[in-house]
């Protein structure tokens, strides 16, 4: 497991060591100004359905969204076992990921997957610095590119077909209430940074500051699905519930560091651009509410 941190810090040096890469605001103490996946298929994505995992694909050439990527009639996964059988894999990294009653973390099974692969291409003589590379490269994609849990739509909020001016107006006071009611004074960006120790680990207590602030996102995430919705406005405001979801299992997954570190390292990596994507959702929100009710 250290060989694939190591590998994903070398791709990714600023990631940990440099406290600017959260340079986000968190949620001021006007409460809307807010600046801000399954990780489970982290190790089963298989893009193109060809029985090859996606990460596993750059590692032997073959393109990820093709399942015959030379087009010679022969499918990728057919063409990578003949490959690994040449190379002489054994079939116990395969076997380890369906040993029964096992309940393996994603850090469990990506990391027997990771190293069967490892193991083929040390075998081979393969490992060189241009294979490390891509190994690196593939975990950090991986790490990099994750999908929400849970993702709401437009049938599990509470829309009316009222767009008058007063319905909009009272849509905004609830909305702006909530945001009061569940304020967040303390800046996200600056736990995480805490939290990094000098010897490049996390301080897994440090993380516990970030529990209330989960509460509050949730709480955000509960009374937004209850609350009523102008038709008008519907759209923003379910794009705004699924990112302040998304934020709220960002920061969970964050705190799941001393049981599965991929996830963590994942949920570290995506936290700036969920952030990000939150604040613009809501400048545009607040911009559209505001033109509807000056008009």
């Amino acid at each position: 497991m250290v060989f694939l941190i190591a590998l994903f810090f070398i791709k990714n040096k600023t990631l940990f060591i440099n406290k600017e890469i959260f340079t986000s605001q968190g949620i001021n103490q006007d409460g809307l100004a807010y600046n801000t996946e399954i990780i489970g298929d982290l190790v089963n994505r298989d893009a193109d359905g060809d029985g090859v995992l996606d990460w596993e694909e750059g590692l032997w050439g073959t393109n990820l969204t093709k399942k015959d990527t030379n087009d010679d009639g022969v499918p990728d996964n057919v063409e990578i076992e003949k490959l690994k059988k040449a190379q002489g894999q054994s079939e116990q990294g395969q076997s380890l990921l369906k040993e029964s009653g096992e309940n393996l973390t994603e850090t469990d099974k990506f990391s027997r997957e990771f190293f069967s692969t490892v193991a083929t291409l040390n075998q081979a003589g393969s490992i060189d610095q241009t294979t490390v590379d891509k190994l690196g490269s593939s975990l950090a994609d991986h790490i990099q590119n994750t999908t929400p849990k849970k993702i709401f739509i437009i049938s599990d909020i509470k829309t009316i077909n009222n767009n008058t001016t007063p319905a909009i107006q009272n849509y905004a006071n609830t909305l702006e209430n909530t945001f009061k009611k569940h304020t967040i004074n303390v800046s996200i960006p600056d736990i995480l940074a805490e939290s990094m120790t000098n010897d490049g680990d996390i301080d897994v207590a440090v993380l516990d500051k970030l529990d209330p602030i989960i509460k509050h996102i949730k709480g955000i995430v509960n009374e937004m699905m209850v609350m009523k919705v102008p038709s008008s406005i519907s759209v923003l405001h379910l794009d705004a519930l699924n990112r302040f979801q998304k934020l709220a299992e960002n920061l969970s997954d964050i705190k799941l560091v001393d049981l599965d570190v991929i996830v963590a390292i994942s949920a570290i990596s995506q936290y700036q651009k969920n952030d990000e994507e939150l604040r613009l959702s809501l400048e545009k929100f607040k911009s559209v509410i505001n033109q509807k009710l000056n008009n």
